[in-house]
């Protein structure tokens, strides 16, 4: 057995992250129905990497996780630059992990939420949402052009989500509709319940990306975006604020 992988898979799950076997450096998943797969049963854990000892570790990315930006290096181009524009915007703000890849690119984590897999292909830049999957340290992954292993480079403890449909408009001046919209137009109940799981110090920050969640998909009663901030003990002056700010956001970006 791998005792690295091994026992970082085990750490992984110890702290409540589900995983999950994937081929021997490569990304293919080892088990029938991949990161649905995925799961914090330690005998499990133990039991795949006794069978697959060089397995590498897949999570599944979004709400019960992390959400990926996945910045690729190829011969063909990379997303280096759009990253660094990125940057300077802002709108990259909020990350609680850095890993750099085999390939020399970078995935960026964010908090999790239900915002679609998407991607930017001509900026050589992804979004593993939900129902995606990514590698995690000390996976190694070989193909033709490169080898070599995910290394993290940075991890904080708060953080925000990202939000991708303002990543998309940055990059790409006509995209198509966001999916996340539509996702989040129905679901201001998977906002809250989001809301109230977020750890203190990064509440405030939550608030007010789902708050803007909720606007851009023209709910205009938060009320239950507002009473589950309540829950989370932020006060009532500050959440009215919040929530100014968020429609003032919106409000800018529509006109």
């Amino acid at each position: 057995m791998n005792d690295s992988l091994a026992s970082t898979a085990i750490a992984l799950v110890r702290a409540g992250v589900p995983v999950f076997p994937c081929q021997p450096n490569g990304k293919a998943p080892l088990t029938p129905h991949g990161f649905h797969d995925a799961t914090t049963d330690l005998s499990q854990i133990r039991a795949w990497w006794e069978r697959w000892p060089q397995a590498n570790i897949g999570m599944p990315t979004g709400l019960q996780t992390f959400d990926v930006l996945d910045v690729d290096v190829r011969e063909t181009g990379d997303g280096i630059a759009a990253l660094d524009y990125l940057q300077t915007t802002g709108v990259l703000s909020g990350a609680v992990r850095l890993v750099r890849t085999p390939s020399r690119g970078f995935h960026v984590y964010y908090p999790g939420t239900e915002q679609p897999c998407s991607s930017l292909k001509g900026r050589f830049i992804d979004f593993k949402g939900a129902h995606g999957y990514v590698l995690l340290p000390p996976s190694v992954v070989t193909t033709e052009g490169y080898s070599g292993c995910y290394v993290e480079l940075d991890r904080r403890e708060n953080g925000r989500p990202l939000d991708w449909c303002a990543v998309r408009r940055l990059l790409d001046p006509t995209p198509p509709p966001c999916r996340a919209t539509k996702t989040f137009k129905t679901s201001l109940e998977t906002l809250a319940r989001w809301l109230r799981s977020r750890p203190e110090g990064t509440r405030n920050n939550a608030l007010f990306w789902a708050a803007c969640c909720a606007l851009e998909g023209g709910h205009t009663d938060l009320d239950e975006i507002v009473e589950a901030a309540e829950i989370t003990g932020l006060p009532l002056d500050e959440i009215n604020r919040t929530v100014e700010s968020a429609l003032t956001r919106i409000q800018g970006v529509a006109s």
